[in-house]
C-alpha cells in the first residue's frame, strides 16, 4: 500500500500539477481545499481533483471559522503589514494548515503537503505552522522540489492532458478568500509597468465609480454588525462592505513589498471590504481609546501584522497581543460614517456611547468647560525638561 499524503489542494495550477508529480512517485494523494470565502465552483475543483490521479478529494467548509478566529482579530488590530497590505493570504494558511492536520489524522497520512514556491512567504506560514500542530508529521514541497518555471508546469499539465484552466496567455497567479484578492506573475513582473485591467475583479477602474456616497458602518466591541442600520452577521458585513466599496474602486493596493525569504517582490492586491472596514474601525478607536492605550495599540498593530505576516500564528506572542486587543477593543462600540467616492474612503463621521470626546472641552464657543488657567501651569512643567537642557548647554 503507498503512503497518504494530504495535499492542501486550491484548483489551481501548481497544486492541480502537484497531485500527478506526487502520483508519479508513489504517494497516494489526499486532496483537500478548504472554503476560506474564495469564489467559483470549489465542488467542480474537487471533482476534478481526481481525474487529476487522487485517490480521495474533500471540500472543507470553514469560511464562517476563517472569519470569527482570523479575519476579526486582524481588523480588531487594524493589520496593515508595511502599513499597506491587510494580510489576505497570510490570514488563511494557518487555517488551512489546521485543516490539513485534522485530515491527516483522520486519514492516517505519512505528510502534508502545500504548493508553496521557494521564493514565497507561504512556504514558511504552512511549513511553521503545521510545525507548530503536529511537529512528527513530515511536509513536502512538490512545487519547490520539481524545478520547473511556470512555463514547464503548463507544459508537465499539457503533456499529460491535466485539465487546469491557467494559459500562457493567462498566467496570473490568484489567491483569494473572504478578506480579499492577491494577484502575482506574468506581466506584474515587471514594478513599472501598471497592473492590466484583467487583473482585477473585485474592484471596480476608480473612473467608473458611481456618484459619491456615505456609508455608516457599525461596530460592537470592534465587530462590524450592521451596514447603513440593517443588523448583518460579521461575515455578511464584510461582503456587503466590499461591494459597495469596489463598485468605487477603492482596495487596490499596487506595492513593492519586503517578503520575509529576504527578497523585495511588486505585489497587486484587491482588498475593498479590508481597506474600508479599517479605515471605519481606526476612526473609531480615535473617539473610543484612551490616548495611551491607541498609541501603544498603534505600536502593537504593526508588530501583529509582522508576526502574522511572518508566519507566527501559533506563537505565544501573537496569543499575547489577541489577549491585549480582547482589552482595548471592550469599548469600541459604535457608528462611523464612510464617503465612497471614485478610488477613497474617507471617514467623515463618527458616534459612540463610549466617546471620550467632550463638546463642551474641545469647542472654542460659548459653554466652554476647559480649564484654560491650569495650561499655564502644565506648561511651563512640561517644557521644564527642554529648557534645563538649554541651560546647560
Amino acid at each position: 500500500m503507498s503512503p497518504k499524503v494530504v495535499l492542501a489542494y486550491s484548483g489551481g495550477l501548481d497544486t492541480s500539477v502537484a497531485i500527478a508529480w506526487l502520483s508519479e512517485r508513489g504517494w497516494d494523494v489526499v486532496a483537500v481545499a478548504v472554503d476560506v470565502g474564495q469564489p467559483g465552483d470549489l465542488n467542480s475543483a474537487v471533482a476534478r481533483a481526481e481525474s487529476l490521479g487522487a485517490v480521495e478529494a474533500r471540500l472543507v467548509q470553514a469560511r464562517h471559522e476563517f472569519v470569527e478566529d482570523y479575519v476579526l482579530p486582524a481588523l480588531k488590530m487594524n493589520a496593515l503589514y508595511q502599513g499597506r497590505y491587510p494580510l489576505v493570504s497570510a490570514l488563511s494558511r494557518p487555517l488551512i494548515s489546521k485543516v490539513l492536520v485534522d485530515v491527516a489524522n483522520d486519514v492516517d497520512a505519512a505528510a502534508v503537503a502545500h504548493g508553496c514556491t521557494g521564493k514565497g512567504n507561504d512556504q514558511v506560514r504552512f511549513e511553521v505552522s503545521l510545525g507548530a500542530l503536529a511537529p512528527d508529521l513530515d511536509v513536502l514541497a512538490p512545487v519547490r522540489d520539481w524545478g520547473m518555471n511556470r512555463a514547464e508546469t503548463i507544459a508537465f499539465a499539457a503533456a499529460r492532458s491535466l485539465p487546469i484552466e491557467t494559459t500562457k496567455s493567462s498566467p496570473y497567479s490568484i489567491d483569494e478568500n473572504a478578506w480579499g484578492r492577491s494577484i502575482e506573475c506574468g506581466v506584474l513582473e515587471d514594478p513599472w509597468v501598471a497592473p492590466p485591467d484583467d487583473v482585477f475583479a473585485l474592484t471596480a477602474a476608480p473612473q467608473d465609480a458611481p456618484e459619491p456616497r456615505d456609508v455608516v458602518v457599525s461596530f460592537d466591541g470592534g465587530v462590524p454588525v450592521a451596514v447603513d442600520g440593517e443588523t448583518l452577521a460579521p461575515a455578511n458585513a464584510i461582503d456587503a462592505v466590499g461591494k459597495l466599496a469596489g463598485s468605487y474602486g477603492i482596495g487596490r493596493i499596487d506595492m513593492v513589498e519586503d517578503r520575509l525569504v529576504g527578497i523585495k517582490s511588486r505585489e497587486v492586491y484587491e482588498c475593498p471590504a479590508g481597506i474600508a472596514l479599517i479605515a471605519a474601525h481606526q476612526d473609531l478607536e480615535g473617539i473610543t481609546l484612551d490616548r495611551d492605550l491607541a498609541k501603544e495599540k498603534r505600536r502593537l498593530s504593526s508588530l501583529w501584522s509582522e508576526v502574522v505576516y511572518d508566519g507566527l500564528w501559533f506563537s505565544p506572542l501573537r496569543d499575547a497581543i489577541d489577549a491585549f486587543a480582547a482589552t482595548s477593543q471592550a469599548r469600541v462600540t459604535g457608528d462611523v460614517k464612510l464617503r465612497l467616492s471614485a478610488g477613497g474612503c474617507l471617514p467623515v463621521g463618527r458616534r459612540s456611547p463610549y466617546s471620550l470626546y467632550s463638546e463642551t472641552l474641545a469647542t472654542y464657543d460659548d459653554g466652554d468647560t476647559f480649564a484654560h488657567e491650569d495650561a499655564a501651569g502644565f506648561t511651563r512643567l512640561w517644557g521644564l525638561p527642554a529648557k534645563t537642557w538649554a541651560r546647560g548647554s
